[in-house]
């Protein structure tokens, strides 16, 4: 009988990564739950059929801490890793000078630094189970075109865009699969955040106010599944993404006055 294959997910205890742990779970893989919040972690394992989970804590913050979660995950799922989830992350908004060095550096450190700790912490793991492991980051619409009023959120997911991009080619004769997630808005708790810490206002009233659309949590889950076993670098979901995506391609001139002209944020 073949092994169950098994997923690490960080960003687990809600939203995407809760989205996607219930889909592969449900499809009959193993899957490692991994963020800060224990009792959401425990909450998303309770959607998962029984024995189908594990909870790890992780500050993806910690590079020590990364290896000590997977070790304790590949324990648990029997000896390998056949698929690493690099999708914890945060929202930050505002225009950059109004962004405090706190806010910018907790960004840059979660929505970076941590996801390219986790590819190295991953990288010896997927080595191992390939050919047709994969590394999946979940980067942004706005790591396609720089979003008006979220600078530093968009340089960190321009970062992750190009981290995958460079792991394709680097990782490609250890027959590691490196591919993206690229969402617009979606529906998951990040949207009820407030952009920035002397904002009042939530990002999903601004999403409204600018006619953007609110993409399902369950459609990135799906756009998560087609990724890992598919061959698509960059996996765009949600009509902003595929506007944005069309438009920096085809418009750039159109596309670079509209941002000029609006500093409403266009990607998720």
């Amino acid at each position: 009988m073949a092994q169950r294959k098994s997923i690490f997910i960080t960003g687990g205890a809600s939203g995407i990564g809760r989205a996607t742990a219930v889909k592969f779970g449900k499809a009959g893989w193993f899957v490692g739950i991994a963020d800060i919040n224990e009792a959401g972690m425990r909450e998303t394992a309770a959607l998962l059929p029984a024995g189908a989970s594990s909870i790890h804590v992780l500050d993806v913050r910690d590079r020590a801490a990364w290896d000590a979660a997977l070790e304790a995950f590949a324990k648990a799922a029997g000896g390998r890793i056949d698929a690493v989830f690099n999708n914890a992350g945060i929202p930050l908004g505002g225009q950059l000078i109004e962004n405090s060095v706190a806010e910018i550096e907790r960004c840059l450190d979660i929505n970076l630094k941590g996801v390219l700790f986790g590819a190295q912490a991953a990288h010896k793991w997927l080595k191992a189970s390939a050919p047709g492991s994969c590394l999946l980051n979940t980067a942004s619409a706005a790591g396609i075109y720089g979003t008006p009023g979220a600078s530093v959120y968009s340089a960190t997911k321009f970062g992750v865009r190009a981290l995958t991009e460079c792991l394709d080619a680097e990782w490609a004769e250890d027959g590691i699969k490196v591919a993206s997630l690229m969402p617009g808005f979606i529906d998951t708790p990040l949207i009820d955040m407030n952009p920035n810490q002397s904002s009042n206002g939530q990002i999903r009233e601004r999403v409204i106010e600018a006619g953007l659309e609110i993409t399902p949590v369950s459609e990135v889950a799906d756009a998560a599944w087609n990724a890992v076993h598919g061959k698509a670098l960059h996996n765009r979901v949600g009509k902003t993404a595929h506007r944005l995506a069309f438009a920096a391609r085809w418009m750039p001139g159109l596309l670079r006055k509209q941002t000029r002209s609006s500093l409403k944020p266009l990607g998720g």
